[in-house]
């Protein structure tokens, strides 16, 4: 073969992925399959496609660097699926960062999703079992396309099943791809049909060993190709027992990944790490991947049920306390290490002729280290965050020294504005953000929370600062935002603009801030982003241009948001309602409560919320993608992962033990009756005084016939049924004493512990929710009294009924809490206050309803028409152009 400049296979959603040698294994998601989950078949079936797309989002989360997306059913219209999904997808930043891999035996399923695809995507797959012409001309698409491709070790003859046939087909489709089609090698990827082991059938044997050489002879022989294929197939044998399934699984990867493997479907809730097989099982089954003994089959079989696993001891490793003074403090940043910090600044200081010096020369080479590191995805957030804290500590050190020399600060790269919108409490991303930053040497004016946009614009020019960020999670955070960048146009304002936050996203900015603002307007959707982004505006020899860029995506964006919502159609409301969601309420289980009115719950105990805990959402506070427990065992994050949840574990021990945070929570359950679209809550059970009215919104986007048109006041009985049905509603906190604790760690210069204490707020509000859920659904209604649900049953939701909130995709108006907060009187019942924006203070509260019906199910509103709005002002006697601001998210005109 002859030699080749090397080449790297080169992808993208919103985000590039380039395939380098040190590029970790590529993990593709197939849980957006209809053939590997029945799932998201039977949401895509139903049309569900919202449904679906948080299974999208969840692989995401999850780990995965590509998604695949399979529509091959029967049952449904595969192109048209597959168009709309990934139409959905594109308007999903969140989702869309990844690239896609489009899955099909169906070469117009895969040519549909071709068209619409954004960014660079993988087609899976074609192959020669249709012959050379065949082939030939859907490699030529693809191309045209500008797309990667999978080649399936498949031709006229069958599937490759031995190594001898799979280098065969590999070398032949190579040659005609790159010597009659002229594909670009590096965006061929082979997938060289992993098959089953231990099956009991001599044949089998060599299954996966000869994938495994066949891949080393693939990538030394075949240049800049990928070698990808499906890891839980060389398991199959072994269904149902996880623990030997797991340990195969990871073998297989260890040494299909040094043979040249580089990409594959593979679950990494289903991984070992390889060091911490037991040794035992490790021998077996190697036996087995390797084909190490004739007997190798029989002895894993015989061995599996004995499977065990064992924990490794860790020790405290000092040798880094004998290197050079520079490479010491350089691990202490980069290790997060305060112990011995302040000894290495003295002993610095003593060396240098101003303490600024040691800023300057020590403490940056360390940082810039740090910024390497996380810039290159070698290092992960709560690292750098830990790093932060070493850093902070060491310059408080060393200010004293400065001030009395009086002696220049440090030249800070720029200075950024930070703040969280009026009205807006949540500041989480935004402080991770600011240490971030902090790390690269920019000088960070945080105005905190519920910053007011007088107050932002005044400091912003008191300050002369270089950048503004902007940080809101909840959808009014998203008018403030509009409104400051409308602002800053009108006053004149150069400095660019950042936009963060949970509620914000590239299409909101493009459409409804970017147009505000004439100077550079960037959506920001995590930290390590935050450094590139600030750098290249402010680096003067690219900023022009890169602000140009990036108005002109923009653009784009917004031409392509607005050209996709013009085209849905909607239901008039009267259509909508006629279309409603059906429940036979003669039939209909409804069980009466065992009391009505609230109840008020003071200073519960925190230890007992411990189990209710979700903890994923936890690591991706701190940008550590992965579903808990498996993320502690990731190839990638595991490490890290297990380090943050040591010290989550430790901090949230000490807050138990010495109750630095105080749990309250009121809730009550109300006779009730559903009028069209809203629901009247009654005093007593004679049910003639209405206390007051909850309004509901309904489903308008256009559906396939017999898909309801969903309100939440469907899930009640209507009156004139004279049903007696109910709904309740509850507030719960476990935010007291966070912001103290929060700023006593920042007091001394901790971000780490400032950022933990408020994530671990958030995640005990959330367990408390669900704790009281429970005991609502067990006891207070006792509707499903004989429920018996794990946690990751309780985290799936698998319990009857719902508990929707204000705020949220099924009742996105936020001004429904101030009806939450009249009925259950939480303000003095429990202290929880809403600000003007209706978030909850403390931020770590969650408020919503209790449905009990069977039936009742989680939905998204979607877009709703400016009818459905005005309909909606009259009911709640609100001013018109008042109601279209709070909804403007879901205003489709």
């Amino acid at each position: 073969m002859m030699n080749e400049t090397k080449k790297y296979l080169k992808l993208s959603g919103l985000e590039p992925l380039i395939i380098t040698p040190d590029s970790n294994f590529i993990n593709v998601g197939e849980r957006t399959n209809v053939a590997g989950s029945r799932k998201f078949l039977r949401l895509i079936k139903e049309e569900k496609f919202d449904e679906a797309l948080v299974i999208a989002r969840h692989q995401v989360e999850g780990g995965a660097q590509i998604i695949d997306i399979n529509m091959d059913d029967g049952l449904i219209d595969g192109k048209d699926s597959m168009v709309r999904f990934m139409n959905l997808i594109a308007a999903e930043p969140d989702i869309a960062r990844v690239p896609i891999m489009i899955d099909s035996s169906k070469w117009e399923i895969i040519e549909a999703g071709l068209q619409v695809a954004q960014g660079k995507c993988v087609v899976n797959s074609i192959s020669l079992k249709e012959g050379d012409a065949q082939f030939i001309h859907q490699a030529k698409l693809i191309k045209r396309y500008g797309a990667a491709v999978i080649i399936m070790a498949f031709d006229e003859i069958g599937q490759a099943d031995t190594y001898d046939r799979r280098i065969e087909i590999a070398k032949r489709s190579y040659d005609i791809l790159v010597n009659k089609v002229n594909f670009p090698s590096e965006d061929i990827i082979f997938d060289l049909n992993i098959f089953p082991v231990a099956t009991g059938m001599d044949e089998h044997k060599l299954n996966a060993i000869d994938f495994i050489e066949a891949t080393r002879w693939v990538r030394k022989n075949l240049p800049n190709v990928s070698v990808s294929g499906g890891v839980s197939n060389v398991s199959f044998s072994f269904r149902g027992n996880n623990v030997v399934r797991e340990a195969m699984h990871s073998v297989f990867l260890y040494y299909a990944i040094k043979a040249g493997m580089n990409m594959g479907i593979v679950n990494p809730t289903m991984l070992e790490v390889y060091d911490e097989i037991p040794k035992d099982l490790l021998e077996y089954v190697e036996d087995v991947i390797l084909n190490r003994r004739e007997d190798a089959t029989e002895r894993l079989l015989n061995f599996a049920e004995t499977v065990k696993g064992t924990a490794k001891e860790q020790k405290v490793d000092l040798s880094w306390r004998e290197k050079t003074l520079q490479d010491r403090i350089t691990h202490a940043l980069v290790k997060g290490l305060d112990e011995f910090i302040i000894e290495d600044i003295e002993e610095a200081r003593q060396q240098v002729a101003k303490p600024i010096e040691v800023i300057e020369g020590n403490l940056m080479i360390g940082m810039n280290v740090v910024g390497d590191l996380f810039g290159s995805g070698k290092m992960f957030l709560p690292q750098v965050v830990k790093s932060a804290r070493v850093m902070k500590k060491a310059v408080a050190y060393l200010l004293p020294y400065i001030e009395a020399e009086k002696g220049e600060v440090s030249k800070a790269n720029g200075k950024i504005l930070l703040a969280t919108v009026k009205g807006d409490v949540h500041d989480i991303g935004k402080n991770i953000v600011g240490v971030v930053l902090g790390c690269n040497n920019y000088d960070i004016v945080d105005l905190g929370v519920m910053v007011a946009p007088d107050k932002i614009i005044e400091t912003a020019k008191s300050e002369n600062v270089d950048v503004i960020g902007l940080s809101g999670l909840i959808t009014p955070s998203l008018d403030e935002m509009a409104f400051l960048a409308k602002e800053m146009e009108r006053l004149k304002f150069k400095v660019p603009l950042l936009i963060g936050g949970a509620t914000t996203s590239k299409a909101h900015t493009a459409v409804k801030i970017d147009t505000q603002y004439s100077n550079a307007v960037v959506h920001v959707n995590d930290a390590s982003r935050a450094v590139t982004v600030v750098g290249d505006l402010l680096n003067n020899r690219i900023n022009q241009k890169y602000i140009g860029d990036i108005k002109a995506d923009y653009v784009k964006v917004r031409e392509g948001f607005l050209s996709r919502a013009s085209k849905k159609e909607y239901l008039s409301l009267d259509e909508a309602r006629k279309n409603k969601f059906k429940i036979d309420w003669n039939t209909s289980n409804i069980a009466a409560p065992s009391f009505i009115g609230t109840k008020t719950i003071e200073d519960f105990e925190l230890n007992k919320l411990l189990a209710y805990i979700d903890w994923s959402p936890f690591f991706r506070s701190w940008e550590l993608h992965g579903k808990y427990p498996a993320i502690l065992t990731d190839k990638v994050v595991g490490k890290e992962a297990t380090n943050l949840f040591k010290d989550a574990k430790e901090l949230l021990q000490k807050v138990i033990d010495q109750k630095l945070l105080k749990a309250k929570a009121v809730f009550g359950i109300f006779p009730a009756n559903s009028c069209i679209d809203d629901i009247e809550v009654y005093k007593d059970e004679d049910r003639n005084k209405v206390k007051t009215t909850i309004f509901t919104l309904r489903q308008q986007l256009k559906k396939k016939e017999g898909i309801p048109s969903i309100a939440l006041s469907d899930f009640i009985a209507p009156k004139e049924t004279n049903i007696k049905d109910y709904i309740g509603s509850f507030c719960v906190s476990t935010g007291f004493g966070t912001a103290e604790l929060a700023a006593e760690f920042e007091k001394n210069h901790d971000d780490y512990n400032s950022i933990m204490i408020k994530a671990l707020a958030d995640r005990l509000a959330e367990a408390f929710a669900e704790y009281l859920h429970e005991k609502v659904r067990i006891k207070y209604w006792g509707y499903a009294q004989n429920e018996q649900l794990s946690n990751e049953e309780l985290i799936k939701e698998n319990y009857e009924g719902i508990r929707p909130a204000p705020g949220y995709p099924a009742c996105p108006d936020h001004n429904e809490k101030t009806t939450i907060w009249q009925l259950l009187n939480v303000k003095e019942a429990i202290g929880v206050e809403l600000t003007d924006s209706l978030a909850m203070w403390p931020a770590a509260s969650v408020s919503g309803y209790y449905f009990a019906n069977n039936q009742a199910k989680y939905f998204g509103l979607g877009k709703i028409t400016q009818e459905q709005v005005k309909d909606f002002a009259i009911r709640k006697k609100m001013d018109f152009e008042v109601a279209k601001r709070w909804l403007s998210p879901n205003l489709a005109e």
